[in-house]
């Protein structure tokens, strides 16, 4: 599993959902490099994200699509979530806040949809709202059908490795991947099946490890 998270992050494998978002990581790994400048001088997210917007403009990714403000069901930090009744799907717009870089945003996207196929994430393309970037992303979506015991949720992440650290956090020491903010609407039950629908993941130095 390791190795299989390992090369996804590296850009290679995934299917279709993910092949967009291996591509800008690489290049924003890319501009990394080379873009610190002189040794010792720190690259910042600024930057990255100075590098994203050009690389946004070259390949035509700005999102064209109409989201309305009478569609919204949701609002938190990082995110704002509209419904999409015709299509059953949730759009979602996310500004990378919860992340150092936009890249770790990008790889948190690709950890998601690894281990949760059902909600896994497409990325339409990028907005800005009051000069602010934001990442738009689709997400099925999913009709709750009773009340989520947080019990169960520790039980089924720990069977799948991943230990709680405190509250709604967890780590799994095998993988090096931390696993943070699970709470109540994070993650839904419908038809007493669990659905985790927002996810923040980090990956430790641990994650590069070789097996």
């Amino acid at each position: 599993m390791k190795y299989e998270l390992q090369n996804l992050i590296r850009g290679k494998g995934g299917d279709w959902k993910t092949n967009l978002i291996q591509k800008i990581t690489r290049y924003l790994r890319a501009s990394k490099t080379t873009g610190a400048g002189n040794e010792g001088k720190e690259y910042s997210k600024q930057q990255e994200e100075a590098r994203l917007t050009d690389y946004i403009t070259k390949n035509n990714l700005w999102y064209v699509g109409i989201i309305t403000e009478h569609n919204k069901i949701g609002e938190g930090a990082e995110q704002k979530v509209y419904y999409n009744p015709e299509r059953g799907v949730v759009i979602k717009i996310n500004d990378s806040i919860f992340f150092e870089f936009w890249e770790d945003y990008f790889n948190n996207i690709i950890i998601h949809n690894y281990f949760f196929p059902d909600t896994a994430y497409t990325l339409l393309g990028f907005k800005i709202v009051n000069n602010i970037l934001y990442a738009v992303v689709e997400q099925p979506h999913v009709e709750k059908t009773e009340d989520i015991d947080l019990e169960h949720v520790k039980e089924f992440l720990q069977q799948n490795g991943f230990k709680n650290t405190r509250r709604n956090d967890y780590y799994n020491d095998n993988l090096g991947i931390i696993l943070e903010d699970l709470h109540d609407e994070n993650v839904i039950i419908s038809n007493q099946t669990l659905f985790f629908v927002d996810t923040v993941f980090y990956l430790t130095n641990k994650f590069y490890d070789p097996e």
